[in-house]
């Protein structure tokens, strides 16, 4: 068995290149059946997301040059333009960098926990194919353990990375849950639509949308089950709200002090946090004089983003550990394979010799030999067949000179065991 891994990802390969050799559905089934009926490939998963693309192949006979040459023409690109930004990994290595990979610690954003459930999806992809056979198959099972553990024993995942997720964490400290919150989100872009995902991922089930446009909130809404606004009506729902998280690309705020102070007010004096993501701002500083208002900008989110990535680099480095203890210990497993493969069929050897020789004594006693003479016959012609091999073995080392390949022989033999 022999494991290859070969791919781009984004430190190698632009985006045009990457839309290039992806596998989207319809092109992985096919691929898939393609690499399953090569017979030098025993199993095969396919892993391909907007950040990389990489084939994970129990090779058996086949090379790399073979797997790179069917990727090239599968995709239809040239070897000039694609070769350049290849990566090859084999055997350890290549069983390294698919946990690394699993683990978040290869990702544009060190630590993201997607990248594992995609590496899980590629796995089912190709099981479902019945692509994923021997090595390949105790690869993957490893690998989800690995990444479990590193999950479990190190807070490389643990803190928010991306304003965002940042905003969200931020608010879960302040409230003690927010799912009795009412959230109020000013904009309908992508950050806002990533902010609405964490939340709801946190268990809120109150959200409001206000947008300037109504459509462009209403199908940001309709995936969430929140309520939708317009601009001019946040004066009017402000005071309902505990959180403000607020993007737009307006050039002046939209939130001012005065609508803060007043909705406090209706609020009986119940604190609000604003949480301005906008450059330039959507809400007034000056709402940050305000006792009861929680005023935090992109700029105090991206100093916690900072932080928490600095954070992650110094959890990565126990992950990195632990992410080379266990690939040490599966290859030290595969290397094991050679040796049960070995022993089987040495040991099937032997018994074929002595099968044949007792059949032969056997033959000659009923035929009315001497017991005696035909036991010592048996037992020296069984020492001679059994130790041929060997013998040629110490003759050819001591003949070519090689002492270190005559001490493996010797110690196989267990010629140099303490008596």
């Amino acid at each position: 068995m022999s494991l290859l891994a070969i791919g781009i990802n984004h430190n190698t390969a632009s985006v045009d290149l990457r839309e290039k050799v992806a596998f989207p559905p319809e092109k992985l089934d096919r691929a898939l059946n393609e690499l399953k009926e090569n017979t030098n490939v025993n199993g095969s998963v396919i892993l391909s997301t907007c950040n990389r693309t990489e084939i994970y192949c129990d090779t058996g006979e086949a090379n790399k040059s073979q797997l790179i040459d069917w990727l090239i023409r599968f995709h239809d690109v040239s070897a000039e333009e694609l070769k350049p930004s290849l990566y090859v990994y084999e055997d350890q290595a290549a069983i390294k960098h698919l946990m690394r990979v699993s683990c978040g610690l290869d990702s544009l954003v060190l630590g993201e926990p997607q990248i594992l459930g995609q590496v899980k999806q590629a796995y089912g992809d190709a099981r479902e194919h019945q692509s994923v056979e021997g090595g390949i198959e105790k690869l993957f099972q490893k690998t989800f353990s690995v990444a479990k553990r590193v999950r479990t024993e190190t807070e490389i995942g643990g803190s928010a990375v991306s304003v965002a997720y940042a905003a969200c964490t931020l608010a879960r400290q302040i409230f003690e849950s927010i799912a009795d919150s009412t959230v109020l989100l000013v904009g309908a872009g992508e950050t806002i639509e990533l902010v609405a995902k964490h939340l709801e991922g946190h268990g809120c089930q109150k959200m409001i949308v206000a947008n300037r446009t109504k459509e462009r909130a209403e199908v940001l809404a309709s995936e969430f089950g929140a309520e939708v606004i317009a601009l001019n009506e946040i004066p009017d729902v402000l005071p309902r709200a505990d959180i403000v998280i607020s993007s737009t690309a307006s050039p002046l705020p939209i939130i001012g002090k005065g609508m803060v102070e007043t909705a406090i007010k209706q609020r009986r004096y119940q604190p609000m946090l604003l949480i301005d993501i906008a450059v330039p701002r959507d809400i007034e500083s000056q709402v940050g004089e305000l006792s009861d208002a929680y005023l935090y900008t992109v700029d105090d989110l991206q100093s916690i983003v900072d932080s928490n990535m600095e954070q992650r680099k110094v959890e990565a480095i126990q992950a990195e550990a632990i992410v080379s203890e266990e690939s040490a210990q599966f290859m030290t497993w595969m290397r094991s394979l050679q040796a049960v493969d070995s022993i089987r069929e040495f040991r099937k050897e032997a018994n074929d010799v002595r099968q044949d020789i007792l059949s032969k004594s056997l033959q000659a006693l009923a035929a009315g030999g001497d017991p005696e003479k035909l036991l010592l016959e048996l037992s020296n012609k069984l020492t001679n067949k059994l130790i041929h091999a060997p013998t040629k073995a110490l003759q050819d080392a001591a003949e070519q000179g090689d002492p270190a390949k005559l001490m493996v022989i010797r110690q196989s033999l267990g010629l140099d065991q303490t008596k």
